[in-house]
């Protein structure tokens, strides 16, 4: 593609990710001055700051870097094993209100998004039961978040069988979600990450047709599914082209040139497309891992 890669999407990053600072501590400040130092990136996507005074400390370089903000919820809610689509209430309940302090802590920072994840499947008995657990309580934190800011609530798209066992999950099930979801609240969107497909079984050709109208943003990203004694077998967002892995520059072109097919990268619309990898192998370091990220995208653009 001829044109600059910012005149279809603005280009972000996974901030917890690329640098050890998932668990909402370590190097956050010094972390997320040097990418609001990279002027490659629109978009940075944190997530849980435990500290108050760090997350204060946060807003104000975020505030002064010009960069759009996002906000994942995975973090709080995966370290904790929470589960917004939990069948049992009182551990429901534990979820939305952890999720619900999420929406603070965004709004504080000055996130326009908040991204959601389901929690795991419960098994075809009672699948659907959970699914629309799902859906009334993404309906109910976007009640909540109303008076915080009221960012637009996204649902990221997990692996069923590999890793996160999630509910959503196969894309017809995230379908389900987003149409159930949209009849109350219209601006709900769903996430998809080209390094789910291939532990979903699914490929983009097949899903990105299937949930084009309910997308919000897309994430990038590699993932390992060859040994399952691989240190980075699963869904640990590996750098890309790590040798065996399912993503590298091709398989990112191939993305690109798909969504620019759907009409879903396009200059008027512009949408985040985030880059979501971490150092996972001895002698790796963030700085590399997020310039080969960078590479990769400008290599893919320019070859879609």
């Amino acid at each position: 593609m001829e044109a600059p890669i910012k005149r279809y999407m603005r280009p972000g990053i996974v901030h917890f990710k690329a640098y050890p600072v998932e668990e909402g501590t370590g190097p956050i400040l010094e972390s997320l001055e040097k990418l609001a130092e990279d002027t490659f990136f629109s978009v940075v996507e944190v997530g849980w700051i435990k500290d108050p005074r760090v997350r204060d400390e946060a807003r104000y370089i975020l505030e002064q870097s010009h960069l759009e903000v996002a906000y994942a919820t995975q973090p709080a809610l995966f370290s904790q094993k929470l589960s917004l689509s939990a069948l049992d209430a009182e551990v429901r309940r534990r979820a939305v209100n952890q999720v619900k302090n999420c929406i603070r802590e965004a709004c504080h920072l000055g996130a326009r998004w908040i991204r959601l994840a389901a929690g795991k499947d419960p098994g075809p008995e009672r699948r659907e039961e959970a699914k629309q657990v799902l859906v009334d309580v993404i309906l109910e934190l976007r009640e909540f978040a109303r008076d915080y800011g009221d960012p637009l609530l996204t649902l990221k798209v997990f692996d069923r069988g590999v890793d996160k066992e999630s509910l959503i999950g196969p894309s017809t099930d995230a379908l389900d979600i987003a149409k159930a979801v949209r009849r109350h609240y219209p601006d709900f969107g769903l996430v998809v990450d080209l390094s789910h497909f291939p532990l979903l079984r699914e490929s983009p050709e097949q899903a990105i047709p299937m949930v084009k109208d309910f997308l919000t943003h897309v994430h990038i990203g590699n993932c390992f599914t060859k040994d399952i004694c691989h240190v980075a077998y699963g869904d640990l967002q590996p750098r890309f082209g790590l040798p065996g892995g399912e993503i590298d520059v091709n398989e990112v072109r191939g993305f690109f040139r798909l969504l620019l097919d759907v009409g879903f990268l396009n200059p008027d619309r512009r949408p985040v497309v985030s880059a979501e990898v971490r150092p996972l192998l001895r002698g790796e370091r963030p700085g590399l891992i997020v310039a080969n990220a960078k590479r990769v995208m400008e290599e893919a653009w320019a070859l879609a």
